[in-house]
């Protein structure tokens, strides 16, 4: 894609294109309009370093996540870069936040710096952003989700698993009773529908249900667990969509005298330090995202130099539910 077919397509000169670029001041609203509406539909990523080094390697990798206030993307982002850096290349982070909206402009932005390599969490995208990603020219790796429509290499896991066997292990433990709190990002909403639907296949009732703006915080799962108490009056369990609601959860039942877990039995999600730091331990998800980010490297270190570790295009990292004090 060039420039020149943005310009065709907004019936301006290339020059017009690189103003509305560069020095959108400079070009009227009307034009800049067209411009940006030519740019939106053929997917263009504008080249944002200077044409002399434009062919060059950057040996700069372009990272994607929702956010870092997580212990489980910190972790991922940390042996990311950590592996990247030993072998000559910088990791520029951008956080995408939870929403669809402003993923376009923000990959626009990454892309047009003109990276090597690309990490992006997640593997739902808009039709545009699928295209700007498909057609960067670089290696991918999509993490921390799996696809059936995988863009290059991934390194992922299957949410909806995860949460048919929270429900299962609850069930097996005698359980008839259940609740849930979630973020509203698509991967918890996944987790915690799958969840849902598990339970009412083996005929169990869902008595609470809380869905809070994502991303999770300790104080959200007090307030959703405040909101269900008068459903808790007998023997319960409860998964949570993410460690600190779990133990925002936790918090709030013992606050209101609910004994845990011979009340309200707790699983929650990422196996935070807070998990088991905390009094009682509580049950979790644990997945190896640390390890997500090393193999993420492994993949893009070998087609970037031939010399990271041979496996396979797209891997599943495995889970596991660390049982402890609430269940």
């Amino acid at each position: 894609m060039k420039i020149t077919d943005v310009a065709s397509l907004a019936g301006v000169a290339p020059m017009t294109v690189s103003r509305v670029i560069n020095t959108p001041d400079r070009v009227s609203p009307a034009t800049a309009a067209k411009v940006r509406a030519a740019i939106e539909q053929l997917g263009y990523v504008p080249n944002l370093i200077a044409g002399g080094l434009s062919s060059r390697r950057s040996r700069m990798v372009a990272a994607v996540v929702p956010t870092i206030a997580h212990p489980m993307f910190a972790g991922l982002i940390q042996t990311f870069t950590d592996s990247m850096r030993v072998a000559g290349y910088e990791v520029m982070l951008s956080l995408s936040g939870y929403g669809e909206n402003d993923k376009e402009a923000l990959l626009r932005t990454l892309l047009g710096r003109r990276p090597d390599a690309l990490l992006i969490a997640g593997a739902a995208h808009t039709p545009g952003a699928f295209q700007m990603i498909s057609e960067a020219g670089i290696p991918v790796v999509e993490i921390w989700d799996v696809s059936r429509r995988p863009i290059d290499m991934l390194v992922g896991f299957d949410h909806e698993d995860v949460g048919k066997a929270v429900a299962r292990f609850f069930l097996t433990k005698g359980y008839t009773r259940f609740a849930t709190i979630s973020a509203d990002d698509p991967r918890a909403v996944q987790r915690t529908h799958s969840f849902a639907a598990e339970i009412a296949r083996s005929g169990g009732t869902i008595v609470g249900e809380a869905t809070i703006a994502a991303p999770s915080t300790i104080m959200a799962g007090r307030k959703a667990l405040r909101g269900m108490l008068p459903a808790l009056t007998e023997p319960t369990a409860l998964f949570c969509s993410s460690d600190l609601l779990a133990f925002g959860a936790m918090t709030e039942a013992r606050f209101h005298g609910i004994p845990i877990p011979e009340r309200l039995a707790v699983c929650g999600f990422g196996n935070f330090e807070l998990s088991s730091a905390s009094e009682p331990a509580f049950t979790t998800v644990n997945v190896e995202g640390a390890e997500a980010g090393r193999i993420a490297a492994g993949f893009l270190l070998q087609r970037l130099t031939g010399n990271g570790p041979k496996v396979e295009g797209h891997v599943h990292v495995p889970f596991s539910i660390l049982e402890r004090a609430t269940t």
